[in-house]
This record gives C-alpha cells, structure tokens and sequence, in this order.
C-alpha cells in the first residue's frame, strides 16, 4: 500500500528540473522547451512525469493543507481557539479573508501547478513508443487528477481560467482569463468520462493508490450531484454500487478500521492521496496540525502541536447518544504531566511521526460511505419514497455507527422521516458525522445552498460561498482577470 508513495518526491523533482516550475500561475513554463522536448522520450519518463502529477497533491495548497482548511476550518466543524494557530488560518475561519490572505492565493498556486503536470503528460506521452493499453491508463489516471483539482478550484472560486494545454512560456499565460463554471464543469465531465473508460478497477503491487476507474466513477457521481442532476448523480453512483464485485469496495465492519497508517487503501476506500513518513518531503502534518497548541507530547509524542482544526463544542454536541464514530473522531481532553486540560481535538489522523509533520498517514478523498450516502441523497431529490431504497443506504451508515433505523413510521419522533425535506436533514447530518474532519462539510453547505444559513453566526455573507480571486493574479493580468463579487 505504501509503494506509490515513495516515487512522488523524485517524480516531482523530476518535473520541476524539466519545467522550472515556480510559485505562480504565469510562471509555469519550461525554461527551455528544447529541455522540456528532451526529457519526455521513454515509457519510464512517462511514469515520471505521471508521479509528479500526483506528487502535486501533496502540496501545501492541496491536500497538505488547503483542503482541510477550507474543507472543514470554514464550516461549523472545526475553529481557530488559540490565535497563534496562524492569522490566514484564522481569516479563513471568521469570514476576515481577503483577496491577499495566502490561503486563496497558495491554493490557486498549488492546484494550476499540478494541472499544468497533468497537461504536460497528457501533451507529451503521445510522443512516446511505448505500450497502447499503458499509454491510455497513463492519460486516465492525469486526466483524473486534472479533473479532482479543477473540481476543487470550481467550488473554491467559481469561475476559473481553463487550461488543458502545457503553458510554455509565461506569455501564453496572459490568455488566459476566468471561463464559466458551466465550460469547466464540462471539462471536468469529459475527462472524468474518459478515465472510467481507461482506468481498472483495481491495481496491486507497487500500483496500489492510483486512481481507478471506481474513483472516476464516484467523483463523477460527486460532480452532477454539485450541479444537482440528480438523475444522472444516482445512476453514475448506482453503477459504482452494482460493481461492488468487481471494485471490492465495501464498508469496513468498524469505523475505527478506516483510519490510521495500518488500515490505509482499504476496501472501503477509493482514493487517497499518499503520504509516508520518515521519507523527505513524502510525510503528512496532519497529526501535529489538529494537536493542541501547549499539548506538549501528550496527543502527538513527537513534533510540535499547532492547534489547527478544532473541533467546535457543537459538533461534539450533535452526535446521538450512541454513535460509535464520535470517539473515534475526537477527543474533548488531553492529560499532561497528571493534568488533564479540556481541550477538543481530531483523532482520526493521528499517528506517530517519523518528526514534525512527518507522519505516515494518508488523506481521504473518496470512501465507499460517501457513495451511499450520495445515492441516498440523490434518490430523496427525485422524489421521497417512504421506506424506499434511499433508506436502504442511509441506515447502512448509521448501522454500523451503532445507531438504529431511520423510518417512515416510528414511534420516536426523532428517527421519524415522513418528508423529502426531513430525510434531506437527515442525510445532511449524515454526512456530517460519518465523514467528519474529512474535507466535505463546507462544501457540502455551499452545494445545497444552506452555507449562509449555518454559518452567518460566525459572520458569513452570501458573498462568502465562494473564496477572493488571489490579487496577484489580478494584478500580473487585469485585462482578464476580475474579482469575485464583494470582495
């Protein structure tokens, strides 16, 4: 499970010295392009090249960071406590962020960084001698990951600059202006499409954590439920439910047997982004990032506590009496030195660390719980059926959480869903629970529309849905570039 993952430094390496990649969108060019025509000849450069495309998930504007801070920092899951945390962090978490805060912009950086690996692949391998089947899964597994960041930056800022062609200089980039979200929603479509087409379901050896086709087939089913076509969400994800005996994907009997470095790729997920500990620039922060400023070794033994990702008392409230997941996903407390000090914070990613932030644990993007509980959604929208097949896949979830059955007609009101609007609630607050701390919650507010609603507590405004445009794209290019509404 662990053997992908120590190819993304030398991968990445191997993309930066043949682009000359830096911090900035414009500046993604080659710094030669007889260099860049030089380098991609062989099968073996391909890999490499495709290494580094998932390598740029490892970024801090990706899933090192950004995603967890917007993910979950930005909804009602999790706050900034102490304010050492980190300023940007703590804009993010109070509506305070402007187009200048280095969250917007890093995540930008990050996300067109790895796009431009994808299209370098994509542009370059078809130069290439090299076996027709591997060459295809090759193009699928990029045009995947294209698809997961460009799925990103669509929810994060709306519309965004489309590029599916290598930037060769930083003049090209100058052509490039905001295109609608409709145009890279069909892009994210098309490629995700042609993924399923190339991709297997399952790989072993040294493969194991490359994208899938389960894993096109489910962010697919992710994005129409974004655009809300329920129709064509419900029968993507069916399909994916139906090839269970090919896909192997199954809940795990325990809630507590999806997490941590020993349970890592397992038949419950479908896809994760790599991290291994103890190799340079290969680790994961996770533990020490959601551990208590002033925890000292008591939640992580190694490595300092930054005290990000809270998670809020109201969401330890939320859980049902019962709920098996609530502990497995937090603590409220920390003993240090004999003294125990009340403190939330998340345990699913901890770890021990190979040093700070260096530790062997995995990000999970898509898991087999989240396609239930996207199936379930999507059937309620076409149309409640009392006790019908949405049900079906909702309670499967919450089996397993330990809680009972939701139903039509129940003598508790509180596990009564007699409405399209009340199982709506219920799968909502589902999906809360079951994929806490995951980097779902705040995106799964925006895309129903109740983000304002939740959130105007901590001062949201409608505006806020969506994140500032960085300035410094504005700035290098105003003639395309313009502002997210009230920013």
């Amino acid at each position: 499970m662990k053997n992908i993952k120590i190819l993304f430094a030398a991968g990445a390496l191997a993309l930066m010295t043949a682009t000359g990649c830096s911090s900035d969108f414009l500046d993604l060019a080659p710094i030669s392009q007889q260099n860049s025509n030089n380098f991609y000849k062989t099968p073996e450069d391909m890999k490499n090249a495709l290494t580094a495309v998932y390598g740029s998930l490892q970024y801090g504007g990706q899933y090192y960071s950004s995603m967890h801070i917007i993910g979950e920092l930005r909804s009602d899951n999790t706050e900034i406590t102490n304010p050492a945390a980190g300023a940007d962090q703590q804009a993010v978490d109070d509506f305070t962020n402007v187009p200048v805060t280095s969250i917007s912009s890093n995540t930008w950086n990050a996300h067109y960084q790895g796009i431009q690996a994808a299209n370098i692949l994509i542009e370059k391998i078809n130069g290439v001698n090299m076996d027709a089947s591997l060459k295809a899964r090759y193009i699928g597994e990029a045009k995947f990951l294209r698809a997961l960041m460009y799925f990103n930056l669509v929810r994060i800022y709306g519309d965004v600059p489309l590029v599916l062609t290598v930037i060769n200089n930083p003049q090209e980039g100058y052509a490039y202006g905001r295109e609608t979200t409709q145009k890279v929603y069909q892009q994210i479509i098309a490629d995700l499409t042609e993924a399923e087409g190339a991709l297997p379901f399952t790989y072993t050896g040294a493969d194991l954590g490359r994208a899938t086709k389960g894993a096109a087939m489910a962010l697919l089913g992710k994005v129409y439920l974004t655009q809300r076509q329920w129709t064509l969400a419900a029968d993507k994800l069916k399909q994916l439910i139906d090839a269970s005996a090919q896909t192997k994907y199954q809940l795990r009997p325990t809630y507590a047997g999806i997490f941590g470095p020993t349970n890592e790729n397992n038949s419950e997920s479908i896809f994760e982004v790599q991290f291994k500990g103890g190799v340079s620039g290969e680790g994961s922060p996770f533990s020490n990032q959601f551990a208590p400023i002033g925890s000292g070794t008591a939640v992580v033994s190694i490595g300092n506590p930054l005290g990000q990702n809270i998670p809020t008392d109201e969401f330890f409230k939320a859980y049902e009496q019962g709920d098996l997941r609530r502990d497995v996903s937090m603590a409220t407390s920390y003993v240090l030195n004999g003294k125990e000090t009340k403190h939330n914070y998340i345990k699913k990613y901890l770890s021990t660390p190979a040093s700070n932030l260096d530790s062997d644990v995995n990000w999970i993007v898509l898991r087999y719980a989240d396609v239930l509980l996207m199936y379930a959604e999507a059937l309620n929208e076409q149309g409640f059926v009392a006790d019908g097949p949405a049900f079906t896949y909702l309670n499967q979830i919450r089996k397993r959480a330990g809680l009972p059955d939701l139903s039509a007609v129940n003598t508790n009101p509180a596990l009564q869903i007699d409405s399209q609007a009340k199982f709506r609630a219920a799968v909502e607050k589902e999906r809360r629970m079951e994929l806490a701390f995951e980097g779902h919650r705040w995106f799964d507010l925006v895309r129903t529309g109740r983000a304002t609603e939740v959130m105007a507590s901590k001062g949201m405004q409608a505006h806020q849905a969506l994140f500032p445009i960085p300035q410094s794209q504005i700035d290098i290019n105003p003639g395309l570039m313009t502002q997210n509404p009230g920013y």
